[in-house]
């Protein structure tokens, strides 16, 4: 179950599930690549990583732009020679009814969710091959599988997210490329935070009452994950006891998709 001389990349590593992705992936063993658009959470981050014994570096990455996906890709291999894991976790939502969607926001959305996920697989895609051994990680959603109104951006590229992996783990097959979605229900987030301050506005109601009568009424067990959960998944996908796991979705919804 080790990655002892692992090398991988988290995405949007700054905070929430991509933070503690990183840490599980280093106290695995790994050398990790914190990915994110903030400096100052990515620093917070390989500080996290640093605190359990861990090795990490920061590269502040926008992966909606297309330089610096190839860059990151690049400066990786650059400086470790190799590049194991790749985890597309990098996330954001925007809550708004079909007629009133900003198509900006679409854009960015679908930009940093699906594209950015694209093109760094791609990149990352014949360094894995060459050195035949890769495991790619897209962070995806409950909501790559079911629906819900007022989030056309997230729920498309969340989908569309399903099928990259699809096609990733096909092309990979032959190289011992492996690609896995995974697809959480509501997490401890500070995405789902502002989610739920969101829904509260479109919905004229609580935040309380957003988390009663809207998050988790599809789900089964009435609770947030905590992103622990989510990395702790992830870490043991990027291991050969998962080598037999692939073009497929691992589900982690507290029964949100069992109705």
């Amino acid at each position: 179950m080790s990655l002892d001389g692992s090398v991988g990349v988290v995405t949007g590593a700054g905070s929430g599930i991509g933070q503690a992705i990183a840490v599980a992936l280093a106290k695995s063993g790994a050398h990790v690549v914190i990915a994110d658009l903030s400096e100052p959470a990515g620093q917070a981050a390989v500080r996290a990583v640093e605190a359990i014994g861990g090795k990490a570096v920061l590269q502040r990455t926008d992966v909606s732009r297309r330089e610096d996906t190839k860059q990151l890709i690049e400066d990786t291999v650059d400086r470790f020679g190799r590049l194991d894991i790749l985890v597309n976790n990098a996330g954001l939502q925007h809550v708004a009814p079909i007629q009133d969607f900003p198509e900006e926001k679409w854009d960015l959305l679908i930009g940093v969710m699906l594209t950015g996920a694209f093109l760094l697989s791609k990149y990352a895609f014949a360094h894995m091959m060459r050195q035949g051994f890769g495991r790619i990680i897209n962070i995806a959603s409950a909501h790559g599988l079911v629906a819900s109104p007022y989030k056309a951006a997230y729920v498309s590229a969340k989908h569309g997210l399903l099928g990259l992996t699809k096609v990733l783990a096909i092309e990979g097959a032959a190289h011992n490329v492996t690609a896995v979605a995974v697809c959480p229900g509501y997490v401890r987030t500070p995405l789902v935070e502002r989610q739920i301050e969101d829904q509260a506005k479109t919905h004229g109601i609580s935040e309380r009452e957003v988390m009663e009568k809207v998050l988790l009424v599809p789900q089964a067990i009435k609770r947030l994950l905590e992103p622990e959960e989510v990395a702790e998944i992830v870490a043991f996908l990027c291991t050969d006891a998962a080598k037999g796991i692939t073009g497929t979705q691992v589900t982690v919804d507290l029964g949100w998709t069992a109705q």
